[in-house]
């Protein structure tokens, strides 16, 4: 039987929190040690989950942001996982397919994460923090997350896995392992994650790395849907229509079982603002690239 430490980063003291702790006490076969890191305040989320794993004393880590609540099932399918492959690293799941916070943005944005890591199951060659699960003494061999290169909420679970992959290490993304998220998106808040929180670092990071990931969102289809956005706004502004349509047409079918699943959910007027939102977070994404180049290169020419 592994013990389980389980670690919420909580250093914004987040009004989610008594949801989230009280989910992951009432849940079934329950961690051993439960730490929430509130210190130092307004720390990231890196430099938090690192403080939790010094303290931690389980043999697998597992991390929860403060503004998820875990279904009951959660730590029973994590000790099951660990249990039965004694060379798995790494184990995360998603959120589930009923966020609670409102507003279209907030449905939209936490059913696209749901689709996503739902439609990845199995090997990964990423991580993702917000329910994830690592080994102590394989996330203290590596270092643990980068807490300097990643001060504030980025992609540091992202940069952890890469660095798990690169020494052999394996990890899996169980689509069962779910949480209801509870935080509310605005639009410029998703459109600033996607830019500079997201879209720029992760650009930086894989040249770094020279990878050539195609892992969750880096997945050939959705690259290919940024391009057809692309495409469709150059239309537009060509005075283009028939070849405008086209791409748009290429975007939702490339992506029809998303926007199927925002039509069950929340029905077909939230399902085409959806189409809309879509397009926005791949062309927001797309602008980060050469942005995260013309980064990438000012910091090598500092070095």
């Amino acid at each position: 039987m592994r013990t389980l430490s389980a670690i919420v980063p909580a250093t914004n003291d987040p009004p989610t929190l008594e949801r989230c702790l009280s989910a992951i006490q009432g849940a079934d076969a329950a961690p051993e040690e439960v730490f929430v890191v509130r210190h130092p305040p307004h720390a990231g989320p890196a430099a938090a989950r690192n403080a939790g794993a010094r303290e931690a004393e389980g043999d697998v880590l597992v991390f929860v942001d403060a503004d998820i609540e875990i279904h009951p099932d959660v730590f029973r399918l994590i000790r099951e996982a660990f249990a039965a492959d004694d060379d798995l690293a790494a184990l995360f799941g998603s959120y589930d397919d009923a966020p609670a916070a409102p507003g279209v943005v907030s449905h939209f944005r936490n059913l696209l994460h749901h689709h996503v890591h739902q439609t990845a199951a199995g090997p990964a060659t990423t991580f993702w923090a917000g329910i994830g699960a690592v080994r102590r003494e394989v996330f203290e061999a590596i270092g643990g997350f980068d807490e300097e290169r990643f001060g504030r909420p980025s992609i540091e679970d992202i940069e952890l896995g890469m660095r798990l992959t690169s020494v052999g290490a394996r990890i899996r993304l169980d689509p069962r392992v779910q949480g209801t998220h509870l935080k509310h998106w605005t639009l410029a808040q998703m459109v600033r994650t996607d830019f500079r929180d997201r879209g720029i670092p992760w650009v930086e990071l894989l040249l770094e790395s020279r990878s050539r990931s195609a892992a969750l969102n880096l997945a050939w289809r959705h690259r290919l849907s940024a391009g057809a956005v692309i495409v469709t706004i150059g239309s537009v502004m060509c005075r283009r229509p028939r070849a405008g349509v086209a791409a748009a047409g290429m975007l939702v079918v490339l992506n029809h079982s998303f926007y199927a699943l925002l039509a069950r959910r929340r029905g077909t007027r939230e399902a085409a603002a959806g189409v809309g939102l879509h397009a926005l977070h791949h062309l927001t994404a797309a602008v980060a690239v050469p942005a995260g180049i013309i980064r990438y290169r000012r910091r090598l020419r500092k070095e």
